[in-house]
C-alpha cells in the first residue's frame, strides 16, 4: 500500500507569504531613493511588508511544530519563509537599535547663535541650552572653522568636496571678494532614501574666512545621528585640505621679505 505524505500548508503559505514580503521590503527602498515615491507612502509600505515579513516567521515556526510531529513535507519551504523574513526584518532590526543608541539629531549646526538658512526650511526649531549642551557633548568636532585663506579660494574647496560626496547642489553664491559671504546649499538622500539638507556658510574677512555649516533632517523621520556625524566627517576632510594648501603655498623668498 502506498502512504500518501502530505505537504504541510502552513509551510506552503508561509513560504508565499515571506516571498511577497521580501520584494515588498527591498523595491521601495530604491523607488524611495529615486523619489518616485513620497517618504509618506514608503513608511506605509515598509510598514506592511515588514508585518508581513513578521507573519512569514511565525507561520514558519509553527510549519516547524506541526512537521516534527506529523512528519509531513514541507521543511524546506518552511525554512525559505523563516529566511525571507529575517532578511526583511534584520535591517529594521538594526536600524531600530541605532534608533535607541544614538540619539535623533534632526538639525545641527557649528554656530547655535546665527545657523546659515536653509532653502528647504524656513526656519529652524528652537534648540534649549541642554539640546545644545547634548549636541555639542555628542559631536565635539561640529565647530565653525576659521581659515588664513581668502573666501573665494576657500568655498571653491568646499565646492569640490560637495561635488566629490555626490551631494546634490541646489543654491551656490560664491564670495566675490575676500570680505563678501557667500553660502552652498545641497540634499543629500540617505540609505533609506530620505533627504536631508546641508547649508554652508562661507564669511570672509580681513582675517581670512569663517567657515559655518548645518545639517538638516527634511522629515520626520529619525536621522541616528547622521547629520552631527556628516559635519564632523566633512569639517575633518576639509581641515585636511586646508592643511595641504598651507603646506603647499609658496612661501615668501627673501626679497619678497625685504620688500
Amino acid at each position: 500500500m502506498r502512504i500518501l505524505i502530505r505537504t504541510s500548508k502552513w509551510a506552503v503559505w508561509a513560504r508565499r507569504v515571506g516571498a511577497l514580503a521580501l520584494p515588498m521590503a527591498a523595491l521601495p527602498v530604491l523607488l524611495h531613493r529615486g523619489h518616485v515615491i513620497t517618504s509618506d507612502n514608503f513608511l506605509v509600505i515598509e510598514t506592511i511588508a515588514l508585518s508581513l515579513a513578521a507573519l512569514a516567521m511565525i507561520m514558519a515556526v509553527i510549519a516547524f511544530v506541526r512537521l516534527w510531529f506529523t512528519g509531513d513535507q514541507g521543511w524546506w519551504k518552511a525554512s525559505l519563509a523563516f529566511i525571507f523574513g529575517a532578511f526583511c526584518l534584520a535591517p529594521a532590526a538594526y536600524f531600530a537599535y541605532e534608533a535607541v543608541h544614538r540619539p535623533t539629531t534632526p538639525d545641527v549646526t557649528t554656530d547655535f547663535a546665527s545657523p546659515p538658512l536653509l532653502a528647504s526650511l524656513t526656519g529652524s526649531d528652537t534648540v534649549t541650552p541642554q539640546q545644545r549642551a547634548a549636541i555639542e557633548a555628542q559631536f565635539p568636532n561640529a565647530r565653525s572653522r576659521n581659515y588664513p585663506i581668502a573666501a573665494p579660494e576657500m568655498f571653491d574647496t568646499i565646492a569640490d568636496i560637495v561635488d566629490n560626496r555626490g551631494w546634490d547642489v541646489r543654491t551656490s553664491r560664491r564670495p566675490t571678494t575676500q570680505l563678501d559671504t557667500g553660502q552652498l546649499d545641497a540634499i543629500v538622500t540617505t540609505l533609506l532614501g530620505f533627504r536631508q539638507e546641508v547649508a554652508i556658510r562661507v564669511a570672509g574677512s580681513a582675517d581670512g574666512t569663517t567657515i559655518s555649516m548645518r545639517s538638516a533632517s527634511l522629515t520626520s523621520f529619525p536621522d541616528f545621528g547622521e547629520n552631527g556625524q556628516r559635519i564632523e566627517a566633512f569639517l575633518l576632510d576639509l581641515d585636511n585640505q586646508v592643511t595641504l594648501m598651507l603646506r603647499n603655498a609658496t612661501p615668501a623668498g627673501p626679497a619678497d621679505a625685504d620688500n
